[in-house]
């Protein structure tokens, strides 16, 4: 690995909190989750990709719905996490997104999913390239993303276009971490998939669930008025 990825310390340090919380975090098991889980067709039998699999929450869904699950994240603090709750029943691989996939042939999977991980990767272009290069021929690709609406005015950006280094302070797992990402305006997201032989089959803007408005009333309300996130669902033309 030549360098270390945007968030690659960040997620090293918040790995042992995130992996606690996240099965029942807010945004993630009542907003998130429910949108990408959604898209999803019946994926029993199947060879899934879990891109960027964190401690193994998706994967673990994935496992239960009956399919054969790869998972490939950069931080291997969150891989150990992974290996402690799926055991030897996913195979898990230490993987830079930012660099050629190099672990995975061509034609392996019959889908991808990647849930909240893309604005980690500067060069979309490049990932979605080798995302096609992974999947079978009609391959699903189904993941998520901050709204770039959203960002777009959580950051006060004043150039909508353009990709940009981006900035928060993240305090909701119990400990303050400075998280670095990558803002990508929606049209970049959109051509990235189409040029790289990808057709878009849906685009979701979420509304949170009820359980959201159980745990975070206030938040809830703001969701319900305004996403933070977008969910896409696409596939690999033959």
């Amino acid at each position: 690995m030549v360098g270390k990825p945007i968030a690659y310390q960040a997620y090293q340090d918040l790995a042992d909190r995130y992996a606690a919380l996240i099965p029942s975090k807010d945004y993630n098991a009542y907003y998130d989750r429910p949108a990408t889980l959604s898209l999803l067709d019946d994926v029993k039998g199947q060879h899934v990709l879990d891109a960027g699999c964190g401690p193994g929450v998706y994967a673990e869904i994935l496992l239960a719905m009956g399919a054969h699950v790869t998972g490939i994240d950069v931080s291997e603090n969150m891989l150990t996490h992974a290996r402690h709750l799926l055991g030897d029943q996913v195979r898990l691989f230490h993987t830079d997104l930012e660099s050629p996939l190099t672990d995975l042939k061509d034609n392996e999977f019959d889908g991808i999913l990647s849930a909240l991980v893309i604005s980690y990767v500067r060069d979309l272009d490049t990932l979605f390239k080798e995302f096609y290069r992974v999947l079978k021929p009609n391959g699903w690709f189904v993941f998520s993303t901050e709204h770039p609406f959203f960002a777009f005015q959580y950051f006060n950006l004043d150039h909508y276009f353009d990709v940009q280094v981006v900035q928060s302070e993240w305090t909701s797992f119990d400990q303050k971490v400075n998280m670095p990402c990558y803002y990508h305006c929606l049209s970049y997201i959109t051509d990235c998939l189409t040029k790289n032989g990808f057709s878009i089959e849906r685009i979701l803007e979420p509304t949170p669930t009820l359980d959201f408005k159980r745990v975070n009333p206030i938040g809830y309300e703001k969701r319900l008025k305004f996403p933070s996130f977008i969910h896409f669902k696409a596939y690999k033309k033959p």
